[in-house]
């Protein structure tokens, strides 16, 4: 069950104003198109990734008791937020507190305050961390599916669908299955943090300077076990706001970059939101209409190209069935 959490898409400006609208301070998210650790550390400082896969059904998830990678560290979730997942939907704003809950300053001093590899998460999120903290990881995961606050913003990032209720929705037998996780350099150590694993799962030593070639490393050995044909994979890098820099640096064509882009992620949000279905019924009334008017069976020609479109496209659709790609992936795991 989902619990009342919707799918959304694996897209850099929702993360970033699913995080801004949390409280969270001076944070994006920037989408990698290569596993080139250079384009990652160009970034710096990064906090951590977020790698969508999709969710293997035909072969072991993890081998026995250990991992198929790195190592399971028992330990680790009593000093980091580890939350085990327990709800269907909301994997990935799951792997974005994940990392984001493990950069906060130093609490051991009452005067803490961010710095370029700490974040400020707002008091919202603060006191989410303080309280779950107590908690073992899977009553985190309870805490965080019954977050009205969490849940409410997740799901303002949906698309609007008046037809399907994806709270309810249960997943076709033949749908793949998409999950998120996230890796992060903390305390020296590089950790991949997935709530379907039953501990954070450790790759070794790490400091923040290797953390770009490492973490790439892993994820190379991670994507080499799927079929060479398999390309639906997403990289999303959680960094600070590029703005800050380019007013530190004095880069004004920077900012005018950054400050666009932000606009375009506000409208592409505001889209998301909104019910085209009555705007598309009048479209298609007036285009009937016209049709009608023009007489001579224009009205049943229309029809019938439409019809062979329809056709020709779902026999490409089965031609290129399993090569995979193109296609914005819900965050459904």
């Amino acid at each position: 069950m989902s619990g009342g959490w919707n799918t959304i898409e694996s897209d850099a400006g929702v993360f970033t104003y699913l995080l801004d609208n949390l409280g969270v301070k001076d944070v994006q998210f920037e989408e990698l198109l290569s596993l080139d650790p250079d384009a990652l550390a160009q970034l710096h400082p990064v906090y951590g990734v977020i790698f969508l896969f999709k969710f293997p059904t035909d072969t072991p998830y993890r081998a026995g008791d250990k991992p198929l990678d790195g190592t399971f560290d028992q330990d680790a979730a009593e000093r980091l937020f580890f939350a085990a997942q327990t709800i269907q939907n909301a994997c990935g704003t799951q792997a974005l507190l994940s990392v984001l809950l493990n950069k906060i300053p130093d609490s051991s001093s009452s005067f803490a305050s961010p710095d370029e590899n700490t974040i400020d998460i707002g008091p919202a999120l603060t006191e989410f961390r303080e309280f779950t903290m107590a908690l073992p990881p899977e009553y985190r995961g309870e805490a965080l599916s019954n977050s009205e606050l969490i849940r409410d913003v997740h799901n303002s990032f949906a698309k609007s669908s008046p037809f399907i209720d994806e709270t309810q929705r249960q997943p076709d037998e033949g749908d793949d299955a998409f999950h998120f996780i996230a890796y992060s350099a903390i305390d020296g150590t590089l950790y991949e943090l997935d709530g379907l694993q039953p501990a954070p799962i450790s790759h070794g030593a790490c400091s923040r300077d290797e953390f770009p070639a490492k973490v790439m490393d892993v994820l190379q050995r991670r994507i080499a076990r799927y079929d060479a044909a398999e390309i639906r994979f997403n990289l999303l890098a959680m960094v600070r706001d590029l703005r800050v820099r380019a007013r530190e640096l004095g880069d004004f064509e920077l900012l005018a970059r950054e400050e666009q882009k932000r606009r375009d992620w506000q409208f592409e949000n505001a889209l998301r939101r909104h019910n085209f279905v009555g705007f598309a019924g009048e479209v298609l009334k007036g285009v009937v209409a016209a049709k009608l008017k023009e007489g001579d069976g224009a009205y049943e020609k229309w029809i019938d190209q439409g019809k062979q479109k329809m056709l020709k496209r779902r026999e490409e659709r089965k031609k290129g069935a399993g090569g995979g790609g193109g296609e914005d992936v819900d965050m459904a795991g």
